[in-house]
């Protein structure tokens, strides 16, 4: 067998957290308590089926990631054009946290992961300054120079995207607590750092 397996999770592993300015919103480590949703037990059962390696001597790395950023995929991708031409704006109230993480770091990451015996279980893959879905638009729009005048309501994305609209309406205030702890250092631990280099290779 190989001498490591690094599998793939995600943030909504922790369910849906405490929005800002509710209470109990706390930061979220590998060590906190999920919300028992749909996201959460979907993420548990996918960590779950990768724990049998173990059995043979495999180091297991599990990845709770959270929004990958770059300006070629993912959801910065599809952010991009609407905040480019001033349409952009917040997702419902915009108090959700959005843990992200800039998609070289991530690399970094699961580079180390792979090469660092001591590593094992569950880490959280995401920029040590976690931000609101405000804050994110904010920083979106200050690095495009455009303004974020638009918001978009949950209830619009709720009829439109019916339960999947919890993957844009729910995040939790998750931070790299174990990363950190074993001395890893974030290349782009901000979002206005992030952006600035993404944004000046488009």
């Amino acid at each position: 067998p190989p001498q490591v397996m690094v599998s793939g999770s995600a943030m909504g592993y922790y369910g849906a957290q405490p929005r800002a300015g509710e209470p109990d919103d706390v930061e979220i480590d590998e060590q906190a308590t999920p919300h028992d949703d749909f996201n959460h037990r979907l993420c548990r059962d996918w960590e779950a089926a990768a724990m049998p390696v173990t059995e043979y001597g495999v180091r297991l790395a599990i990845i709770r990631t959270g929004l990958v950023m770059e300006a070629d995929g993912g959801t910065l991708a599809k952010l991009l054009t609407p905040f480019k031409l001033g349409l952009g704006g917040r997702l419902g109230d915009g108090r959700h946290y959005m843990p992200w993480i800039h998609r070289h770091d991530m690399i970094r990451i699961i580079e180390r992961l792979l090469a660092d015996d001591s590593l094992s279980g569950a880490f959280n893959a995401s920029a040590p300054h976690p931000v609101t879905n405000m804050g994110f638009t904010h920083a979106l729009a200050r690095g495009l120079g455009r303004p974020a005048i638009l918001p978009l309501p949950a209830k619009a994305l709720e009829l439109g995207l019916g339960e999947m609209s919890t993957l844009l309406l729910e995040g939790a205030r998750m931070v790299p607590a174990r990363l950190l702890a074993a001395g890893f250092t974030f290349d782009y631990p901000t979002l206005d750092v992030a952006f600035a280099d993404i944004l000046s290779r488009k």
